[in-house]
């Protein structure tokens, strides 16, 4: 074998272990991609970054004479034929204090159709005080052909906010929405069951309900 084919076969296993390596790399960053979702999801709900809000069971019980003003807001996927709105453009409620309103989605549609709801508020520091007791955004909604639904919000400021000044300029917080349609596999349990026929005599809810829902046919 010549010089020059020496370094060829040389050169070429560089190259080789130059693409592996590179290959090896994407792939390591991809997982740590998909792992970084979750891990990063935990660190908004623990902390409010982004405006992600917190979950509660109950009301603190403590209620403070300081009140904020929250605004509501709706919006929706532009492949998604609902109307989305909400009941209420705005409440004032004091720190603490358990607040419930409505929004209203619509299918506008003629078919059934799972709709999940992501959320946040502005301004984003705000979102660390900010809890949902009750919420149709913790579950897919599924609504039938020209079907209305009302659904509920429970949700209060934590009264806690007021300890620490750097939150005293927070006077009005925003909760916003958007509706997707969901592919999930939940989701497509609930539109086999709502098209499979019903058996006779058995009445049954509708999927996706929850309590608090006010529907309406179309």
């Amino acid at each position: 074998m010549s010089t020059d084919d020496i370094d060829r076969a040389a050169l070429t296993r560089r190259n080789r272990r130059v693409v592996l390596g590179a290959f090896g790399a994407v792939a390591g960053m991809v997982g740590m991609a998909y792992a970084a979702v979750p891990l990063y999801d935990m660190f908004c709900r623990a902390t409010g970054f982004a405006g992600t809000t917190q979950v509660a069971t109950v009301a603190p019980g403590r209620v403070l004479d300081r009140k904020v003003t929250v605004r509501f807001d709706a919006s929706r996927d532009s492949n998604l034929p609902w109307k989305f709105e909400p009941l209420q453009r705005e409440v004032k409620v004091r720190l603490g204090e358990e607040m419930l309103v409505f929004y209203r989605a619509t299918n506008m549609s003629q078919r059934p159709i799972v709709g999940t709801a992501t959320y946040n508020v502005t301004p984003d520091i705000a979102g660390a005080w900010f809890n949902k007791i009750q919420c149709f955004c913790f579950t897919e909604q599924l609504l039938m052909p020209g079907e209305s639904v009302e659904m509920p919000v429970t949700f209060f400021v934590d009264p806690d906010m007021a300890k620490d000044r750097k939150y005293d300029k927070v006077r009005t917080i925003t909760l916003s929405y958007t509706f997707f349609e969901a592919k999930t596999d939940r989701a497509k349990s609930l539109l086999e069951k709502a098209l499979a026929p019903a058996s006779p005599g058995v009445g049954q809810a509708p999927a996706g309900e929850g309590p608090g829902d006010k529907r309406k046919g179309g």
